[in-house]
C-alpha cells in the first residue's frame, strides 16, 4: 500500500486559487463561518504568534480580506480549527465576525500532522516550533525519522538535525525564536562539545556578528583539541583525509577519525553519552 505523504498532498485539503482563464470561474470551495463557531486545535504546532506580523495581517486582512481559507472539521453543531491559526486570530483583530473555510473529516490522529505539514508549507513556524511537533509526531505515532521526513515532505536528514537543535539550552533556543540566531548557526553549535562552549559562542555570533562558516571552524578546532590523543593519529597529514574528517564532523555533530592501516583503515565517531549515540544511530542508518 502507498502511503499517502501529506507534504506532497497538502493541496488535496486546502485547495488554492483557481488559475488565471477567460472562462467564469467555478463555484467557490469555501464557506463563510462564524468565528466565534471555530474552537482552536489542541494539536497546534505552532506555540508562538509575533505580535507585530499578526498585527501586520490584520491590517492587510482589513484592506484585502482573507485570502486563503483556514481548514476546519465538523464538531456537532460547531468546527474546529486543523490549519489556520495565525489567519483566524489575525482576522479576529481586523473585527471580521466570519472567516472563509474548507470543512473535511479529518482524524484525531492527523489533527498534528495537518497542521505541522500546513505551518511549514507556508514557513509560519520557527525552527523551535518545528522541531517540538517533529518530536511530538515521533512519541505519539512511534514513528522512525526516515517515516516522519517522508509523511511531511522532508529529507530525513533535515527532520534529524531539526530535532538536533532541542538539545540545546533554553536560552540559545530562546534567541531561536527570536530570530538572532538562525538554524544554520543552531546546527553548527552543536557541533561544539560542551554546553558552556555553545553558550559562549552564541553570545559571539550575537555580539560579533559570527557567521555560520565561522562557528562550524570554531566548533572543528574545539573538537579536535578535546579529543586529542598522545601522538598524531595516522592519515592527519593527508588533506584529503583531514577533509574528510572535517565534513563528517559537521555532517554528525560530533567528533570523527579516519585511520588509515595499510591499504585500509577504520572510521573513529565518538560520542558522550547514551542520548548521542542514539542520535547519531538515527542519523547514520535513517
Amino acid at each position: 500500500m502507498t502511503r499517502k505523504v501529506l507534504g506532497k498532498g497538502l493541496s488535496s485539503l486546502i485547495p488554492g486559487p483557481p488559475p488565471p482563464s477567460l472562462a467564469a470561474p467555478p463555484p467557490t470551495p469555501y464557506v463563510e463561518i462564524d468565528l466565534d463557531r471555530i474552537d482552536p486545535n489542541p494539536s497546534q504546532p505552532r506555540e508562538h504568534f509575533g505580535e507585530e506580523s499578526l498585527e501586520e495581517l490584520a491590517a492587510s486582512i482589513v484592506q484585502h480580506g482573507v485570502v486563503q481559507p483556514v481548514l476546519v472539521r465538523r464538531r456537532a453543531e460547531r468546527y474546529q480549527l486543523v490549519a489556520g491559526e495565525r489567519r483566524l486570530r489575525a482576522a479576529q483583530r481586523a473585527g471580521l465576525r466570519r472567516i472563509p473555510a474548507v470543512i473535511r473529516e479529518v482524524a484525531d490522529e492527523q489533527m498534528l500532522e495537518v497542521a505541522l505539514v500546513e505551518n511549514i508549507q507556508r514557513q509560519e513556524l520557527d525552527p523551535i516550533d518545528e522541531a517540538n511537533a517533529y518530536r511530538t509526531l515521533i512519541e505519539q505515532r512511534g514513528l522512525s525519522h526516515a517515516d516522519l521526513a517522508e509523511r511531511v515532505g522532508k529529507e530525513r536528514s533535515t527532520v534529524s538535525n531539526s530535532l538536533r537543535i532541542l538539545s540545546l539550552s533554553d536560552s540559545i533556543q530562546s534567541q531561536i525564536r527570536q530570530g538572532v540566531i538562525t538554524a544554520g548557526h543552531a546546527r553548527a553549535l552543536l557541533s561544539l562539545p560542551d554546553t558552556k562552549l555553545r553558550e559562549a559562542t552564541a553570545r559571539r555570533i550575537v555580539g560579533d556578528g559570527l557567521s555560520v562558516r565561522q562557528v562550524e571552524k570554531l566548533a572543528t578546532r574545539a573538537s579536535v583539541r578535546k579529543g586529542k590523543v598522545s601522538g598524531p593519529p595516522a592519515g592527519t597529514n593527508d588533506p584529503n583525509t583531514r577533509h574528510a574528517e572535517e565534513r563528517l564532523m559537521h555532517a554528525l555533530g560530533t567528533r570523527v577519525r579516519i585511520v588509515r592501516e595499510a591499504e585500509g583503515g577504520r572510521v573513529e565517531i565518538s560520542f558522550h553519552s547514551e542520548e548521542e549515540l542514539q542520535r547519531l544511530f538515527e542519523q547514520i542508518i535513517g
